[in-house]
């Protein structure tokens, strides 16, 4: 197993425990909050930087029990995400220049992607002024119009 793994692992077991603390994970967002802020100028992070200040938004608002649908394991990945950026010693670690943030954007990119659709669910949400009751999951499928006989 790779050390990135081992890093990540860690991260997800870490997020696991904060997201059923409250508290914890408001702390957590702060932080991220913050670390976004300082790193902002990196070119490295401005390439995700407006999709991870959705993540964390979405993160907030799931936390206050504003904004419920989104399915656990997209939870689950967004806070590993934010803890592994918050991490400084991971794969690669943070204080080394240029390179530091390399394994923490791509690992963003990596969950951004595959929680994208969640993302904008969350974004048409917020543009309807988060005023929607939306907590159960909307179900998409064909069908097929059944004509009598």
């Amino acid at each position: 197993m790779s050390r990135r793994s081992k890093a990540f692992d860690r991260a997800k077991e870490k997020a696991e425990s904060i997201i059923r603390d409250p508290e914890k994970a408001r702390k957590i967002i702060d932080s991220a909050t913050s670390k976004a802020q300082a790193v902002k100028t990196s070119s490295q992070f401005q390439e995700v930087s407006e999709k991870f200040q959705t993540l964390v938004r979405m993160i907030r608002a799931w936390i206050n029990r504003e904004y419920r649908d989104i399915p656990w394991q997209t939870i689950v990945l967004a806070v590993t995400a934010t803890v592994y950026f918050l991490t400084p010693f991971d794969a690669i670690l943070d204080f080394i220049p240029l390179l530091g943030f390399a394994d923490d954007v791509a690992i963003l990119t990596a969950v951004l992607s595959s929680i994208n659709h969640d993302l904008d669910r969350f974004v048409a949400w917020e543009q309807t002024g988060g005023n929607t009751r939306n907590d159960a999951p909307s179900v998409e499928a064909d069908y097929e119009e059944v004509k009598p006989d």
